[in-house]
């Protein structure tokens, strides 16, 4: 049987149970009693129970075939396992870089209503990084580029590398996700929730849509968005 569409033959389901065991080093995912194993072979051992049960839902969630993309948690994990783990600081870097062409800085020049919008939305966020983060960030009107002080950017790597593995991959996927590390960073520390998250990152989209309508492509790829910001908001949690 092949999947719907893609032509690519996907592995069916081949277990009944899916539940939750301690591992060596933390929890484990179990189908049928046998533990999966990441792309690399290794096994998928998660820090805290609440983790792995995240990571159990997706395989439970799988009814006749294997759909991997349809498994966020478990590639999010495969990730930590496989890759992150071994390039702890090129994923801290990136995430600096992040903070250093941070969404939340960059403002509309016009019109009036949306350069309103963006403070009311931004600049309780870039205060609350600041004061409670020592991250100071400085906003600017237009697109043009403007560096960040320098210790700002070497705070957002530091802030990142005290991440175990697991939270170093959620953090550096949100950042790419919202366009800024500093959304991802209140998100990651519970001052934004995913749906929060994520109506501060496409808060100019969002302007757009309510004057000229809505693109119902862009309305799916933004969906799409939002489900992988709730399921960062739950990983955080979890961790």
């Amino acid at each position: 049987m092949t999947g719907k569409g893609d032509g690519v033959q996907k592995p069916r389901r081949f277990y009944k149970a899916v539940t939750v065991g301690e591992a060596e080093g933390g929890y484990g995912v179990l189908l049928d009693g046998r533990a999966p194993k990441t792309p690399s072979g290794r096994k998928v051992v998660l820090p805290t129970p609440a983790l792995a049960a995240l990571v159990a839902a997706d395989w439970d969630a799988q009814a006749v075939e294997i759909d991997t993309l349809r498994m966020p948690a478990q590639r999010l994990a495969a990730t930590a396992i496989d890759r992150v783990a071994a390039v702890r600081e090129d994923v801290a870097d990136e995430v600096a870089r992040y903070a250093g062409s941070d969404l939340l800085c960059y403002r509309a020049e016009s019109p009036a209503g949306l350069i309103e919008a963006q403070s009311l939305a931004c600049d309780p966020i870039l205060d609350w990084a600041g004061e409670t983060l020592g991250l100071k960030l400085e906003a600017v009107s237009g697109i043009i580029h403007r560096a960040q002080p320098e210790g700002t950017l070497v705070r957002a790597r530091a802030l990142a590398l005290d991440l175990d593995d697991f939270g170093l991959t959620a953090l550096a996927h949100a950042s790419s996700l919202l366009g800024s590390a500093v959304l991802a960073l209140a998100l990651q520390r519970g001052r934004l929730d995913g749906q929060g998250a994520h109506d501060i990152a496409r808060l100019d989209e969002a302007w757009q849509e309510a004057r000229w309508g809505i693109d119902y492509e862009a309305a799916d790829r933004t969906a799409a968005r939002l489900q992988e910001a709730l399921l960062l908001e739950r990983w955080f949690r979890a961790l």
